[in-house]
């Protein structure tokens, strides 16, 4: 179902592009306890690594984990991170953070990187996390990208897991349409700051692998949208035949009415990453997925408050009350 969101935008930051970027700019991220860091080994011989927060307040029998997926060149240390896994420790529960492959600070070893639709990877790190660690998993969460990857990893209807609910925040549900509209206007500045990253980081890989591409680092340095990148990166090293062929299979929108479990997505019409074609009709929701629009929000902003510099995260609230309450929400 498609409902309201009850979320109110600051009135000292309804632009959108100042609920996006206010976070980074000044929002804290200090974590009162420091993650350990551990390393999964994968089956295909490449890395990724996770920051583990273990709430010892609790027995490991009744402490639940959360498992939370970043964004587009996000980290652990991304501010939205920070603030829910602040948000989940006071609460008594554990955090796992899953990086994608070259996130963690390190460029991962094989050709393959990470996209919009790498559910294998999230497959195998809930597994690992099991197997390995002893860590079972009973929520997930992601963001903007991760939030892309988790809800087309849920549709894919995956077993052997025991995930209870899950949350998705302002994900691009249509990668085209994304693709388009975050090339208009003042949007274009956030595609030039996440390519610059992007692009070096390929540069840095093709040292590593020479055939990655043909284009020479200059060549690399200058793609500057990302239906280029897409086109020149994404689609040939991850086995799709161009970028609409990616984009096509792995907009999470079409697997939305597949999903089997109780999962809330959190929506902002303004965010300036997308455009309001990308909200699907409630007739292609799961009758166990609720999404909430809000006009206002930004991409992953939601900044609440009566006061400039004393802001509230309405993320930090939401999505912990959902998930502790997912069985009354979503019937």
């Amino acid at each position: 179902m498609i409902v309201p969101s009850s979320f109110k935008p600051a009135w000292w930051l309804k632009n959108k592009h100042l609920q996006t970027i206010w976070p980074s700019l000044f929002r804290s991220t200090f974590l009162h306890p420091k993650p350990e860091r551990f390393r999964l080994e994968l089956a295909d011989g490449d890395f990724i690594d996770v920051d583990w927060y273990e709430n010892r307040s609790h027995t490991s029998t009744s402490t639940e984990t959360v498992l939370l997926l970043h964004g587009l060149e996000g980290s652990g240390e991304s501010t939205y991170i920070v603030g829910l896994v602040n948000q989940f420790l006071d609460q008594g529960k554990s955090v796992a953070v899953k990086h994608f492959r070259s996130c963690s600070g390190e460029i991962n070893r094989l050709k393959r990187c990470y996209h919009s639709g790498v559910t294998d990877d999230l497959q195998e790190v809930i597994q690992l996390l099991s197997t390995d660690k002893n860590i079972i998993v009973d929520y997930l969460v992601g963001f903007s990208l991760g939030g892309n990857v988790l809800l087309k990893w849920l549709g894919e209807n995956h077993s052997g897991h025991h995930i209870k609910a899950a949350v998705a925040v302002s994900v691009p549900l249509m990668l085209e349409e994304c693709a388009n509209a975050i090339e208009k206007g003042f949007s274009k500045i956030y595609v030039k700051n996440l390519l610059k990253t992007l692009n070096q980081k390929m540069i840095e890989k093709k040292k590593i692998h020479p055939d990655l591409t043909d284009m020479s680092d200059d060549e690399i340095r200058k793609m500057n949208t990302f239906w280029v990148f897409d086109e020149a990166i994404t689609a040939p090293v991850h086995g799709f035949e161009s970028a609409q062929d990616y984009y096509n299979k792995v907009s999470s929108r079409q697997f939305l009415s597949k999903i089997k479990m109780p999962t809330l997505i959190i929506h902002a019409k303004d965010d300036p990453f997308m455009n309001e074609k990308i909200i699907p009709d409630d007739s292609e929701l799961s009758h166990l997925v609720k999404m909430e629009i809000s006009d206002r929000g930004g991409h992953v902003g939601f900044i609440e408050g009566n006061m400039p510099f004393y802001a509230r995260y309405y993320l930090d609230k939401r999505i912990p009350n959902f998930l502790d309450n997912y069985q009354s929400e979503v019937k």
